[in-house]
């Protein structure tokens, strides 16, 4: 769909399978493994079992997110490795033993805390608020229900109490910090000399029988793999939307359909002091705390200008307690039934008697209102116009791609019936290969694609099916490609270009420039060290023919290349002067390194950033090392067809 949901929807699935999905693989599917008592075990974790299906379960859901993620680059393939297939199973493990260790711990997540984790997400706020519309509109699109989806999110939170406490206490020494702050900040001055290739090829000869050795010793370098001439179609937003037309009529109908969109509902600025009941609280003990709202109510009513310093001394609401119990601007369906019906009969600085919700009893303060606006038509017309084009547009893509998919197997054996019809282009390209598009050099002076068309002959779904018999070989339309949810290719191969290697005379103005560079970087060497040599066996503090003198810091190379900076910064600082050569691709630097001096003062909130920054690296490798003493505690074991699983002699899921 070309809406908003569509729009956010990588979002969405990096939060949906990042939080949820692990959990519900972990926790979800322990029936289905016991029913399925005879699939393979990869791996145990406290006595129980992690089968194959499990990981494939979460197989799937990794390709999904990285499908997300990299769109028509994606290719399934390409995660399909020994690597990636060691790392999902680790993280099954560890996830398996951090869940282990919550329900032995009896870790919980109240619902003020879920509530406040979930208004936190961007993609589910409007105007920097927690939006309830927008929220269900996310879950619908996801196929999600708010009842899973909480669910899902409560069990993560409880999940990462297991290890997050131990990551936010790790703290790095002050001192560490302004060290590691100086090492950054110290100025070492460096003048160069450099003997560059570019100096030295102007006298480097190659003769046409060294490109001719070379072109004879080099066949299988040189040779043009087998590649395709292509015709393609493309039906995408752009091809939907083109000549699409918004009339004044259809703005004004849409305007007045959707006027609640481009207003403000009525608002109020709200704060609360709140008294916790414990689940457990028998009827005297529920009978304290709600006199202890009534009378905390009646002081607030007696003295308003107090409410902010009675919310940081009494409201257990730790989110607002701090900020004296605000709780920012309230719209209707943001708080709990009970508590936004007495918000809503509340005028502008009144305050309630207590009143009880499932969090407990709350005490409200109505600080401010705002009275519900919407915005003139003149203001949101350009807004009003895009959306009613890309509404236009997806039911018009829509059409289009049945047309598309119907034509496409009408019409083997030709596109431009397919083009005509729908009204696009027949787009060519030259030099498609398994591996992707023919790189420059290797054209003979045909142009490259676009950054679109690169794109889009990129993917590795174009590719398979442009080598397929009945695309390659039959000569015949391919069926319709989808790359993404709004882009869909179809292509037939025009011409097939058998491998081959170029002539002599096509690639010997390359051969020769490769021949001089190497030999003029050999030069640019041997004259460099020579120069170095010379230099080391001098007292001389002002060497001649050096570039002027530059200050450099680990941050700021200034001219010096990256191994030329390395090998300054990490020199001895005694003795100096001294001398040093790199060797480079570009030529041999001779670097006269004269000085070494502290930086200026850092501020202390450099220093207390770069401690923040070291303390957080520094928790991360706390929270390993106790997750290698859970997997230690829970005995964990890899099974034999682990290892199978691993070098690709057992098959998951085929994707």
């Amino acid at each position: 769909m070309f809406d908003f949901i569509r729009n956010h929807q990588r979002w969405m699935q990096v939060i949906l399978l990042i939080l949820i999905v692990p959990s519900f693989v972990f926790f979800g599917v322990q029936g289905y493994s016991s029913f399925m008592s005879s699939e393979p075990e990869l791996a145990t974790v406290d006595g129980k079992g992690i089968t194959l299906g499990e990981f494939n379960n979460a197989r799937r859901a990794q390709l999904e997110q990285y499908r997300g993620m990299l769109g028509a680059q994606f290719d399934a393939a390409a995660f399909d490795t020994p690597v990636f297939r060691e790392q999902l199973l680790n993280s099954l493990i560890d996830q398996r033993a951090i869940a282990i260790a919550a329900t032995k711990g009896g870790y919980s997540v109240s619902d003020e805390t879920l509530r406040r984790s979930i208004a936190s997400i961007p993609a589910v706020q409007q105007d920097g608020r927690f939006s309830p519309e927008r929220y269900k509109q996310v879950l619908a699109s996801q196929g999600m229900t708010t009842a899973a989806f909480e669910q899902g999110l409560r069990r993560d939170l409880t999940l990462g109490q297991v290890l997050q406490p131990i990551g936010l206490t790790a703290r790095v020494p002050a001192d560490i910090g302004q060290k590691i702050f100086a090492l950054i900040t110290e100025q070492r001055s460096v003048a160069r000399k450099v003997f560059s290739v570019e100096t030295y090829a102007k006298d480097i000869s190659v003769s046409p029988e060294d490109i001719k050795a070379w072109y004879d010793a080099n066949q299988a370098k040189l040779t043009i793999p087998e590649n395709l001439d292509v015709q393609y179609v493309v039906l995408n937003e752009d091809a939907a939307s083109k000549d699409i037309k918004v009339s004044e009529a259809d703005i004004e109908s849409f305007y007045k359909q959707n006027e609640a969109r481009y207003g403000q509902p009525e608002r109020r600025r709200v704060s609360h002091i709140l008294l916790e009941i414990p689940t457990a609280a028998d009827a005297a003990a529920k009978a304290v705390v709600q006199a202890k709202a009534a009378e905390l109510a009646k002081r607030a009513a007696a003295q308003p200008a107090d409410f902010s310093a009675l919310a940081k001394e009494f409201s257990q609401d730790s989110g607002s307690a701090n900020q004296g119990g605000d709780l920012g601007w309230i719209s209707k369906n943001m708080l709990v039934p009970q508590v936004e019906e007495a918000v809503f009969k509340l005028k502008k600085d009144e305050i309630s008697g207590a009143v009880e919700s499932p969090f407990g009893m709350h005490v409200l303060y109505v600080t401010d209102t705002q009275a519900p606006s919407i915005k003139p038509l003149v203001e949101v017309r350009e807004d009003i116009t895009v959306e009613i084009r890309k509404q236009l547009a997806a039911e018009r893509f829509a059409t289009m791609a049945g047309k598309l998919t119907n034509l496409i197997y009408d019409q083997r054996d030709s596109l431009k019936p397919i083009a005509d019809a729908l009204g696009i282009e027949i787009r060519l390209a030259t030099g498609l290969t398994r591996e992707g598009l023919l790189p420059a050099s290797q054209r003979a002076g045909a142009p490259m694609p676009s950054a679109a068309e690169q794109t889009w002959l990129g993917n590795p779904k174009v590719r398979q099916t442009a080598f397929s018999t009945e695309v390659m070989k039959d000569k015949l339309n391919s069926g319709a490609i989808e790359l993404a949810s709004d882009t869909i290719l179809a292509l037939r191969v025009s011409t097939v270009h058998a491998p081959k290697v170029p002539a002599l005379e096509q690639v010997a103005e390359q051969i020769g420039a490769m021949l001089t560079n190497e030999r003029a970087l050999v030069a640019a060497q041997e004259a460099g060290v020579k120069q170095l040599d010379q230099l080391k066996g001098s007292v001389n503090s002002d060497p001649k023919d050096f570039d002027a003198i530059q200050v450099v810091t680990r941050q700021a190379a200034q001219a010096l290349s990256r191994e030329q900076l390395e090998a300054v910064m990490s020199a001895s600082p005694t003795p100096l002067p001294r001398f040093l050569g790199v060797a480079g691709p570009e030529g041999y630097a001779v670097l006269w390194l004269s000085k070494i001096e502290p930086g200026p003062a850092p501020e202390p909130a450099q220093v207390a950033q770069l401690q923040a920054q070291l303390s957080q690296a520094w928790g991360t490798a706390e929270e390993q090392a106790a997750l290698r003493v859970l997997r230690d505690s829970y005995k964990v074991k890899l099974l034999p067809d682990a290892k199978k699983l691993i070098s690709g002699e057992l098959d998951g899921a085929k994707l």
